[in-house]
């Protein structure tokens, strides 16, 4: 049997899908948010590591504080939408590296006893898992507008501490009559693609 997603899927996912820019005001749902992480945490990354972190801005007191953060352009969708998260990268994933890679669990002490290290590798693995997050906001029939118009320190200072490290901010819910901007154009197969 083949593992294809047929074309509605994967038009859902990627073809038709794009960022969204406004909402309705029908609410996302802690259930909702529950079955996309359930879904993508199994999206793969290095040593098998899960450093994003995911912070729900439900409460109209912090929302305000977000969007006082946020860049001008972003500060009314964001405002508005049914639910925004706060993504970012935990620069101490490392501590659970023993439950997560059993086979190997001195992977923590051997790869990760440095912080710099740790960054650089929570940075790229927790981008890594806010792309499948994306992706898994579309497969469950909402609209993301990921967004990285924003004031990265004031965020962290604001919601997280010294060791998450802001990656971005995501406007979740059903799309709103006017939620897309036109396709924006992308590189073609030949512009990218280099076999040796």
């Amino acid at each position: 049997m083949s593992l294809v997603l047929d074309a509605t899927a994967q038009d859902l996912l990627f073809r038709e899908a794009r960022t969204a820019n406004t909402f309705t005001d029908e609410p996302v749902t802690d259930e909702q948010i529950q079955a996309i992480y359930d879904l993508v945490k199994f999206g793969p990354t290095a040593f098998n590591q899960t450093p994003l972190r995911v912070t729900l801005v439900r409460s109209e007191e912090a929302r305000d504080r977000l969007v006082a953060h946020m860049a001008e352009g972003n500060q009314a969708k964001t405002k508005a939408a049914p639910l925004v998260a706060i993504l970012s990268a935990d620069n101490e994933f490392h501590e659970e590296l023993p439950a997560l890679l059993p086979h190997f669990p001195q992977a923590k002490d051997v790869f990760f006893a440095e912080r710099p290290v740790r960054e650089q590798s929570a940075a790229l693995n927790a981008a890594l898992q806010a792309a499948y997050f994306i992706v898994g906001v579309r497969a469950a029939g909402l609209a993301a507008g990921p967004m990285t118009g924003m004031d990265y320190a004031g965020i962290q200072k604001e919601f997280l501490d010294d060791d998450h490290t802001p990656l971005m901010v995501v406007n979740i819910g059903k799309p709103g009559d006017d939620a897309w901007f036109p396709r924006s154009p992308r590189l073609g197969y030949d512009d990218v693609i280099t076999t040796v």
